[in-house]
């Protein structure tokens, strides 16, 4: 029997949130080894974990039910309970499941961005960064917002059009990843007008999802009239007697000096 290889106490190695069943079985594929393994949330029964291990030629998925009792939670597995996750985890160590024990975590794809503005937060759970720094990916937990962490393993929620993935070719070299306190002549976000409405001409084409119904449709050259501008990204204007939302990134302000833009 291969021996475990694993903390059982970093959470963040082995716990993998709201993964779906189809995606723990593509990580878990004919690739890794016998005994390597993730905790995920139970998409059919919410409160729950599963435990998702490779087993030979098979991946089981074993329900994890938390129960609450007088002197606080456990969790069983089968006719095992346990004070906690990473105690259920160790026991497995030297235990086998069906067929095999937890040999070690499938390892997690580590996504690395950096930051195309500065982001100085508006909510105490943002976390905060400097034009050129580099966040870890921790989650992608919705469209807009995904949960990143900084070099100083302070971890938040970061504005996806902020951000672009980080490779060899974007990397700036030498950035300076010490923290730089936040000054109020920084530039934070995109360029915005001082006052809404305003004009900003398209630079992108943009063709929306035929059933997003609330999105314009962006032709270059075009001249949208902003009405509003959230942190989100997705802004929102009209075009052509439509109003609707747009990504930032595809316009750009047109100067207010110039009063007749059309």
């Amino acid at each position: 029997m291969a021996l475990a290889d694993f903390d059982q106490t970093d959470r963040s190695r082995w716990y993998f949130g709201d993964l779906t069943r189809e995606q723990a079985n593509q990580l878990l594929n004919e690739k890794v080894d016998s005994g390597t393994f993730l905790v995920r949330d139970s998409s059919t029964m919410p409160g729950e974990y599963v435990l998702c291990v490779r087993e030979d030629q098979r991946v089981s998925h074993y329900i994890i039910n938390k129960m609450i009792t007088d002197t606080g939670s456990r969790f069983r597995i089968g006719d095992q309970d346990f004070p906690d996750i990473p105690s259920l985890l160790n026991f497995y160590k030297t235990h086998y499941l069906d067929t095999t024990s937890l040999i070690r975590p499938v390892e997690k794809e580590v996504i690395q961005v950096i930051a195309r503005f500065d982001f100085a937060g508006r909510d105490p759970d943002d976390l905060p960064f400097r034009k050129g720094e580099i966040l870890t990916v921790v989650k992608k937990d919705e469209e807009g917002w995904w949960t990143a962490r900084n070099n100083r393993g302070e971890e938040g929620s970061i504005p996806v059009p902020y951000i672009e993935v980080h490779t060899e070719e974007n990397g700036i070299a030498g950035v300076d990843q010490e923290p730089v306190p936040m000054s109020s002549s920084s530039t934070e976000g995109p360029q915005r007008p001082r006052s809404l409405p305003a004009y900003a001409r398209v630079v992108t084409m943009r063709i929306p999802n035929a059933y997003d119904r609330t999105a314009l449709k962006l032709e270059v050259g075009d001249i949208v009239c902003v009405t509003a501008t959230p942190i989100s990204g997705q802004w929102e204007g009209e075009l052509n007697g439509k109003t609707g939302h747009f990504p930032f990134t595809h316009v750009q302000f047109i100067e207010q000096s110039d009063s007749n833009p059309l």
